[in-house]
């Protein structure tokens, strides 16, 4: 494994794949500091691209524009207190204060550092464990691989989102979506309703690009946009971290917030939001100058930038050995890894990792781009976020329809696109989560057939379910996760509204 790993910074390091990177990465920050722009719609838009691209360079590129995608989110967060994704949120509580304060260069120089430690940490525990967890993946029966993708299913539905009914439903719409076409094991068409052009079913493509690209595009046009104002210089000797200031942090907060990242990214519908704020809550309940949170504290920065950012490799270690997509953006990294027929689950890590290798020292390489991103780039960051919105969004909409058209030549699934995206921007003006519709519809094929196999396996017996060790384990898992995300947390919350009141 270490030679394998050792090999694929070698692949990555050649100029010519390394400009790919590098290319991935600034399309990421470009994203990532855009309010309203995200990672997940920079690599949705690539997405119909790839089908060109090499398997290495396709990796390669998504992987800094991940990394970059959610370290920029903070950028505009810091200096304007507008974050550029809702990754950054955390992030600008701290940072505009302290810009306001005349130290945004002392924000931006830490929240790049904590980017940085946070994604090495989160790439480097990747490497470690996806190899011993893939073949602890191998040991996974088709029942036991049904409980899984239920658990995941439930879990996105409970976690995303403010209410766990809407969870539930935008789950359920995903998972009808993804019956549509041919039947999975016998050749017959279903929910066609009489129409050809339905028998292949709801593609992924246009499914991503209409869930994350046409809705958005709605959604700003909606929303407005608001000129960004500065007036304060940013100066590169100011953006670089001074070691007493590295050392007030401390080593600890860094360490305990990569791993909390790490597990919040690992679990299905954590995502790199979640992660920023658990580590932030809980490096303002240990701190020793908890009054300090809320006014403009490094400490602050460093727990939610560190987080956030070792979700990446947190949320690649479930994908990669088990088939389950963390959040939206690793849901269409997955469609990456089908386009150039790489199945994810433990035999993609244990036969192909030559394959995978250059995508994990790729992960790794984009995080020390960030530090070093902002060292060039920080005085100019507010030329970036300020571009005409009147021409960009236009711009990103031709893009992703073109994209749809060129992925399939099909006419029918451009439309397929627009009508998806926009019932999806429909769905979340009311509040409905999107992210769970995308995992019905990626998750929904696996979770039927693993069913259907089981049953036909056990002739029609459902207790097989249960009386596999792994299966019983995951389907309490789901109970659980039901009952105190869904059910325990809410009633919690509202009862504590109501003492307020």
């Amino acid at each position: 494994m270490a030679a394998e790993i050792l090999r694929g910074f070698i692949v990555v390091l050649r100029p010519e794949i390394f400009l790919y990177l590098v290319g991935g990465f600034f399309i990421g920050l470009f994203f990532g500091t855009m309010p309203g722009l995200t990672a997940t719609l920079a690599i949705a838009l690539l997405l119909p691209f790839t089908f060109g691209m090499k398997t290495v360079p396709a990796l390669v590129t998504i992987m800094g524009i991940y990394m970059a995608g959610i370290y920029s989110g903070s950028i505009t967060g810091t200096l304007v207190n507008i974050p550029g994704a809702p990754a950054g949120a955390m992030t600008a509580i701290e940072g505009y204060p302290m810009m306001k304060r005349g130290e945004g260069a002392k924000a931006l120089g830490h929240d790049a550092f904590a980017s940085t430690i946070g994604g090495v940490i989160g790439a480097v525990i990747l490497m470690c464990v996806a190899v011993p967890v893939a073949r602890v993946a191998l040991l996974f029966q088709t029942p036991d691989r049904f409980s899984l993708v239920l658990l995941a299913l439930v879990t996105v539905s409970v976690i995303t989102g403010e209410s766990i009914t809407k969870g539930i439903i935008s789950t359920t719409i995903g998972l009808m979506l993804a019956t549509v076409g041919m039947d999975l094991m016998i050749p017959r068409a279903r929910f066609c309703f009489g129409s050809a052009q339905l028998i292949q079913g709801v593609k992924l493509l246009p499914a991503v690009i209409g869930l994350f690209a046409i809705s958005e595009v709605l959604r700003q046009i909606e929303v407005g946009w608001k000129k960004l104002d500065i007036a304060q210089k940013i100066r590169r000797r100011d953006l670089i971290p001074t070691w007493a200031e590295i050392k007030e942090i401390g080593l600890r907060l860094y360490v305990k917030s990569a791993l909390i990242g790490l597990f919040v990214g690992a679990l299905p519908g954590g995502g790199a939001s979640m992660a920023a704020f658990i580590a932030y809550a809980e490096a303002k309940r240990t701190s020793k100058h908890p009054e300090k949170y809320g006014k403009g504290i490094l400490e602050g920065i460093a727990a939610a930038e560190t987080a956030n950012n070792a979700m990446c490799g947190g949320a690649l270690i479930p994908l990669l050995t088990f088939g389950i997509p963390g959040d939206a953006v690793t849901a269409i990294i997955f469609g990456v890894l089908l386009i150039q027929g790489l199945i994810p689950g433990g035999e993609l890590i244990t036969e192909q990792i030559q394959v995978i290798a250059p995508m994990f020292a790729a992960l790794l390489v984009s995080a020390i781009l960030c530090f070093v991103s902002v060292i060039i780039l920080g005085p100019y960051y507010l030329r970036i976020a300020n571009l005409n919105k009147s021409v960009l969004y236009p711009l990103i909409a031709m893009i992703a329809i073109i994209g749809t058209y060129v992925s399939e030549f099909s006419i029918f699934q451009m439309w397929m696109a627009l009508l998806i995206g926009v019932v999806a921007y429909f769905l979340r003006r009311e509040g409905y989560p999107i992210v769970p519709m995308l995992m019905g519809i990626i998750l929904g094929p696996y979770l039927e057939e693993y069913f259907r196999r089981s049953l036909i396996v056990s002739q029609s017996n459902p207790a097989v379910f249960v009386t596999r060790p792994i299966s019983a384990t995951l389907l309490a898992l789901s109970v659980i996760f039901v009952y105190i995300l869904g059910i325990k947390q809410p009633y919690k919350a509202k009862k504590s509204q109501a003492k307020m009141a």
